[in-house]
């Protein structure tokens, strides 16, 4: 009974990444820090012109069935859906899609001579391992095309158990594929494959010799137990992935699980119950030699997700595909919903008649909100050097203030430049500015304790932010 609660969701496909062969000017660092694909426009106190987008996000929103607790923009295309290969809601799809990558304008400087080219492509659903290879093809081509990618580009894609075998698998990876997701107690959320595909998908990955892939597991499932969870756990990591993400159910209003149950009742385990996975999840997997590296993800040394951490830094990235988003130029933008929205969409964007900049630049206190709420999700933390640069020393001093109780009790672990930790002592010194200036150069939620108080941490910080009466002009910053 315990095995058929294991429940991996995503799967990365990633062979190691190579150093680029390009010049060294082109060469990008990306430094250990930490997924919300929603991000806002983040800016530093001199305005600068934003960095040109080098992520493209691609929404396939075919599934076989609707899971309970999905609220995604997805086209269930049903359970006998083998023959996929003529389906015409797909290749339209697709059709429309690679339109919209051809009538986008490059992201890039007035004064560039050369474009940016793409370091990493993500394929998001939906279940884009339904989509044939060739029709993959046709969008890496037309992104090949637009953009141009790098000779180490990241390509990830969400993939299902059940839904590829060696074949597809390998045709995927012949395209470039190197990054492959996937998805969980099964059947009771509805999931339209069985633990038996679950050890099949595995097998596929390991025969196709996919040296860098990913399992996603949910805690907090409907009658989930520890010691189920704990076998759950257990199985991934004799899975050997070199990247494990973990996430909590989320209950979605219109969903059936939003209409069937409510978090912390009964069949769901309670807030306790959800607290000891996360710990569980922690503990285990860093003894297996995974490192922590954000809220929800593990990897094996060198194997962070390039992808995630153009979101996690705030960086600019492409969107493409039903609902998805983009940040470009500094602007957010997210596409329609439903398909016959999105196709006049992009007949609107062919003929010049979509203007993005409705939603408009992210100013003042959005800005620092996002750096400081996506740098708290990583184990990095934020670099208070850089936040101090990009919106002076007062807010600083005011979230280490505002979060004094909580480096008494450990939530938050303050840092010196050199990520030792930093006693109350002498921050208490730094703070009163005697003997102690520029020890203080980070500060992280500590794992597991603060990752687990993120939502209430993130939210002292956003109090301070919006009690700030004297905010810088418009800047241009990544979180740290």
């Amino acid at each position: 009974m315990l095995k058929s609660t294991f429940t991996p969701i995503f799967w990365v496909l990633t062979p190691k990444p190579k150093p680029p062969k390009l010049p060294s000017h082109a060469i990008t660092n990306t430094f250990f820090t930490s997924s919300m694909p929603h991000v806002r426009h983040n800016a530093p106190v001199n305005p600068i012109t934003p960095p040109p987008a080098s992520s493209a996000y691609i929404h396939l929103p075919f599934c076989r069935k609707r899971c309970h607790y999905c609220d995604f923009p997805i086209v269930a295309l049903g359970s006998t859906s083998a023959l996929i290969d003529d389906d015409p809601r797909v290749s339209n799809y697709i059709h429309w899609l690679c339109r919209e990558i051809n009538a986008t304008n490059v992201d890039q400087p007035d004064d560039a001579n050369t474009i940016t080219p793409l370091q990493t492509v993500y394929f998001g659903g939906g279940t884009p391992s339904l989509v044939p290879p060739r029709m993959v093809s046709s969008v890496l081509d037309t992104l090949r095309t637009k953009f141009g990618l790098r000779e180490d580009v990241e390509i990830s894609m969400e993939m299902d158990p059940g839904t590829f075998d060696a074949e597809k698998m390998r045709g995927m990876v012949v395209l470039g594929v190197n990054r492959a997701f996937r998805e969980e107690l099964l059947r009771a959320c509805g999931r339209a494959h069985g633990l038996k595909e679950v050890h099949e998908a595995i097998d596929v990955v390991k025969l196709c010799e996919v040296e860098n892939w990913s399992i996603d597991l949910i805690a907090s499932l409907p009658h989930q137990t520890s010691d189920m969870w704990e076998e759950s756990l257990r199985l991934a990591i004799e899975a050997q992935p070199t990247h494990v993400s973990v996430y909590d159910l989320q209950i979605e209003q219109g969903t059936k699980f939003g209409r069937l149950y409510s978090l912390g009742e009964f069949p769901m385990p309670s807030e306790t119950q959800s607290a000891e996975f996360y710990k569980m999840a922690s503990r285990m997997l860093s003894d297996a030699n995974y490192n922590h590296y954000e809220i929800s993800s593990y990897c094996k040394s060198g194997y962070e997700c390039k992808h995630n951490f153009i979101y996690w830094k705030n960086k600019p990235f492409y969107g493409f595909g039903l609902c998805s988003a983009s940040f470009v130029g500094g602007l957010r933008f997210s596409r329609p919903r439903k398909v016959n929205d999105y196709i006049n969409f992009v007949q609107n964007l062919e003929n010049g008649f979509v203007n993005s900049s409705v939603e408009g630049h992210i100013h003042g206190k959005d800005t620092v909100m996002d750096v400081v709420m996506l740098s708290l999700r990583t184990a990095q933390g934020i670099d208070l050097m850089s936040l101090q640069e990009s919106f002076g020393s007062s807010i600083v001093l005011s979230l280490l203030e505002a979060y004094k109780t909580y480096f008494e009790s450990g939530h938050v672990v303050c840092l010196d430049e050199y990520r030792r930790t930093v006693r109350i002592d002498d921050l208490n010194s730094f703070l009163n500015n005697t003997n102690a200036e520029g020890r203080v150069a980070y500060i992280r939620l500590s794992d597991p304790e603060g990752f687990l108080l993120s939502n209430e941490l993130i939210a002292i910080a956003f109090g301070v932010i919006d009690s700030w009466k004297d905010m810088p002009p418009y800047q241009e910053a990544e979180a740290t």
